[in-house]
């Protein structure tokens, strides 16, 4: 089953410059323990914007450029590739940047998307979510709180 997992806001906004426009810790939590021990695949820019590699998950990045290598990650070069090399695991995720999840959309069965009550200034959007193509099966509500400063929910989608 392969899922794409996001957090965007109500006009599908993903991040400026290479980052997110908010901080929920809750979020992060669940994106944690949703994708420990799976292949994630990625941008090399969402490869970037990371510190270092996450711990126990394989880190799988698509890249034009054919000399890029980077410690910690199995660098491909098209989605097709990266799906591939992830084959084995049972439930890889498609974990961004916007061209990404526009390229995995089409290979997904799952959307695991937190929608963040807000509209940011951004310049990578998340693709928009077909009705006759995806069903909502699952929300849950997350209020503003001292932690987060803005309400969001996580939203679980299969395909048709």
């Amino acid at each position: 089953m392969i899922t794409i997992i996001a957090a965007a806001g109500r006009n599908n906004e993903l991040g400026k410059d290479n980052d997110l426009v908010w901080h929920l810790p809750d979020d992060f939590k669940r994106f944690k323990q949703l994708t420990t021990g799976h292949h994630i695949i990625m941008g090399r820019k969402t490869f970037e914007s990371f510190p270092k590699p996450l711990p126990n998950r394989i880190h799988v990045v698509i890249t034009r450029n054919s000399n890029y290598k980077k410690n910690g990650a199995i660098v491909v070069h098209d989605i097709e590739e990266a799906l591939d090399i992830a084959k084995e695991d049972i439930q890889p995720f498609i974990i961004g940047g916007g061209e990404i999840y526009t390229l995995g959309v089409d290979y997904a069965d799952k959307i695991e998307l937190t929608r963040v009550d807000g509209t940011f200034d951004a310049d990578t959007f998340f693709p928009n979510i077909p009705e006759d193509k995806w069903n909502l099966i699952n929300e849950v509500s997350h209020n503003k709180d001292e932690r987060h400063e803005f309400a969001f929910s996580y939203q679980t989608f299969v395909r048709k």
